[in-house]
């Protein structure tokens, strides 16, 4: 699997297979560790979220897919299109055709094979651009270089399958990673997490939302998801890390290019105190492509996904559409509304692709519920009481008249509340149209 660079023997790749892959949650064998490392070599090939390459992968396996590719490079596309069309479309092309006697047996035979030829033919077809767009890094494919590197870092390759392979990535289909590269312990399984984002630029308001709602989290057994970046996210790490929750941070680039650099003290914490992941290798610089491909990691990892402050063309709400996309509950945090930094909130609410975060204890609650199978329906958890079921409104609006107005302070006296509880009573009445005041006191509607 290896092209040009350190040319190790099979012992070797199996000795470095094994300093990074615990085996006490990972399989082992000859056959898992060829799968692994065509793994590792379709991950050097492809950008983040290739669906093409997922679908190649899902139906010939990482080993045959990766084979069958590079033999492409020079024979063409058609021999993994009737790979392709054989293991799966091809498969039951012809599986409705009924029985009707032996006289149609040739004529049904005829129909599947110019099925089966139009549907390689497809398939051929749509693997060209693809070809193309992997042919120059097949062409210096190193997986050894690649392994080197990451044995050089100290990080961990997980691999569908394997124990600690996050369940929420299998939700992307064929857009998943390949492989996850990982600087820590694991710790997204067997508890809920909270994705918490953001604007880097973030306002002192949307600091302070973004350390309760993680706080919150934090308290509720949750791991915290977030980005690494400057702002928001660099607040949700922060704050998971001080309440000793575990916190993941998810890179754009390889688990070895800590960006920002302004973040590398803390990015480094997070490792210890929670994980670094990444689905490109290790080496891999951070593009605004990665960026963006990262998001639907965080979103998929993440029970809930809280977007904090967000501007109107913030990259939060890339996240946002990407854990919509997955069946995830998405909510926002409202801000002033002459701020450009809430815009996005704003527009994620009133588009209904977001609830409201009323308390920063929502999302986390939410998550736990949503972990412990748990349905929930949509709709205010606290309904604000009318005057028939809140028994305080019932009193002050029994204690006015229609037309003479009522002084606070006889309101309290006929109802038998305090100042400050007749004054509760009587503001929640008036927001629902129960009541209203005027020079000389309150009355009814």
């Amino acid at each position: 699997m290896s092209g040009t660079g350190a040319g190790w023997s099979p012992s070797d790749r199996d000795a470095v297979l094994g300093r990074l892959r615990d085996p006490a949650v990972c399989p082992t064998g000859g056959d898992e560790h060829d799968e692994v490392l065509a793994r590792v070599a379709w991950s050097t090939v492809v950008e983040p979220g290739d669906s093409d390459a997922g679908q190649l992968v899902a139906r010939l396996g990482a080993g045959r897919s990766i084979r069958a590719v590079l033999d492409a490079l020079d024979a063409g596309p058609l021999e993994v299109a009737e790979m392709l069309v054989g293991a799966g479309a091809g498969a039951g092309a012809g599986a409705g055709a009924g029985a009707r006697g032996s006289t149609g047996s040739a004529v049904r035979s005829c129909d599947e094979d110019e099925i089966r030829e139009r549907l390689v033919e497809s398939a051929a077809t749509a693997l060209v651009p693809a070809l193309a767009r992997w042919r120059p890094r097949l062409l210096r494919l190193d997986v050894d270089a690649v392994l080197s590197a990451a044995s050089a870092v100290g990080c961990a390759l997980v691999v569908p399958g394997d124990q600690d392979w996050p369940a929420g990535i299998d939700d992307l289909g064929p857009h998943a990673p390949l492989v996850l590269w990982r600087r820590g312990a694991p710790c997204t399984a067997g508890r809920p997490a909270v994705a918490v984002v953001g604007s880097r630029a973030n306002t002192v308001l949307g600091a302070e939302a973004a350390a309760e709602i993680t706080s919150a989290a934090a308290d509720a057994g949750c791991v915290v998801v977030s980005g690494g970046a400057h702002g928001i996210d660099a607040v949700a790490h922060r704050v998971a890390m001080a309440a000793a929750a575990p916190t993941v941070a998810v890179l754009a680039g390889g688990v070895d290019q800590l960006y920002p650099a302004a973040n590398t003290a803390m990015l480094h914490a997070v490792a210890e105190h929670g994980a670094l992941l990444a689905e490109c290798p290790p080496g891999t610089r951070p593009s605004r492509w990665r960026f963006l491909a990262r998001n639907r990691l965080i979103a998929a990892l993440a029970t809930t996904t809280v977007i904090v402050e967000a501007g109107a063309r913030s990259g939060a709400l890339n996240t946002a559409n990407h854990a919509g996309q997955l069946g995830r509950t998405v909510f926002a945090v409202p801000g002033p509304y002459s701020s450009s930094a809430s815009v996005g909130c704003h527009r994620l609410i009133a588009d209904r692709r977001a609830e409201i975060v009323v308390q920063p204890r929502d999302p986390a609650e939410t998550a736990v519920r949503l972990w412990a199978g748990e349905r929930i329906v949509a709709g205010a958890e606290v309904p604000i009481a009318g005057a028939r079921t809140d028994p305080e409104v019932l009193r002050v609006v029994d204690a006015l008249a229609a037309r003479r107005p009522t002084p606070l302070d006889e309101v309290a006296r006929r109802s038998g509340l305090s100042l400050a509880d007749t004054t509760d009573a009587l503001a929640l009445a008036e927001l629902q149209g129960l009541v209203r005041t005027g020079p000389g006191g309150w009355t009814t509607t």
